[in-house]
């Protein structure tokens, strides 16, 4: 199995907490997992329980001047001037991620773009980067995404095994979901799913089934005290809550039985 996962929703739904979840899933199951962080509020690894001093090591992608200029043939800190559009990508996954509980971490970072329509060389390697870990990587690949799937090129997003949208109870989330799957559909990507978050009730999954057809529904995960408790203590969802690691993997089973 050599998924690539991307998961996407509305700050603040948990999608976090669902990737690391998920990853941590995996490589209990005994895959290869690579976890992307590519939100910009990036805190994946805390969400997989990395050590604070592992933490402290990683640098994200599009902070390493030396390394974008090196594949990019650019000039830290220059603006206006050439640099390659296809730089050397396929290397760096396994030169910079950081590996804890079975599950690799590769931190992607932002760019600030100063405009729309901005070609950087940061903005480059990150595009080919990502396109890289869909097209050509070998392991099964989370990805938490930002809100949306604009940042990904036409053809990389057809090559994404699945978009998962988490979504709470709410209209606000329910928007976002409505969002990415338009843009999914107008680039031709059918593979649209969500997963319903913070669940209390069966009021709150009927709530979400009114707008969400029912077979692009993956399942439920309830509102659970133990995943609140985790995060204040610095802790992985993952370990020692069984409720919602049983509710993850009977999504991912469904996950497995659509594609």
């Amino acid at each position: 199995m050599m998924m690539k996962i991307a998961i996407t929703g509305k700050g603040g739904v948990g999608k976090t907490t669902f990737s690391a979840m998920l990853s941590r899933l995996y490589a209990e199951e005994g895959y290869s997992v690579l976890a992307v962080d590519a939100d910009p509020d990036a805190n994946l690894a805390l969400a997989l329980g990395f050590p604070q001093e592992l933490i402290s090591e990683i640098v994200p992608i599009s902070d390493m001047k030396n390394l974008v200029a090196e594949r990019t043939g650019s000039t830290p800190g220059s603006f206006g001037t050439m640099f390659k559009m296809n730089p050397k990508v396929s290397d760096i996954p396994e030169k910079y991620c950081k590996e804890y509980n079975g599950v690799k971490v590769l931190t992607m970072g932002t760019v600030d773009t100063g405009g729309s329509g901005c070609v950087c060389p940061e903005h480059v390697l990150l595009k080919m980067l990502t396109s890289h870990l869909i097209l050509g990587n070998k392991d099964v690949v989370v990805m938490d995404m930002e809100a949306g799937i604009e940042h990904l090129g036409r053809g990389t997003a057809k090559s994404v095994d699945a978009f998962i949208v988490v979504v709470e109870p709410g209209e606000r989330s329910l928007q976002t979901y409505r969002k990415v799957k338009k843009l999914a559909d107008d680039i031709g990507v059918d593979k649209v799913y969500v997963v319903g978050n913070k669940i209390r009730d069966k009021k709150d999954e009927t709530f979400i089934l009114k707008h969400v057809e029912e077979d692009k529904c993956l399942g439920f995960i309830h509102y659970s005290s133990q995943v609140v408790d985790s995060d204040r203590s610095n802790l992985s969802p993952f370990d020692g809550n069984d409720q919602t690691k049983e509710e993850v993997l009977h999504i991912s089973k469904n996950l497995k039985g659509v594609l």
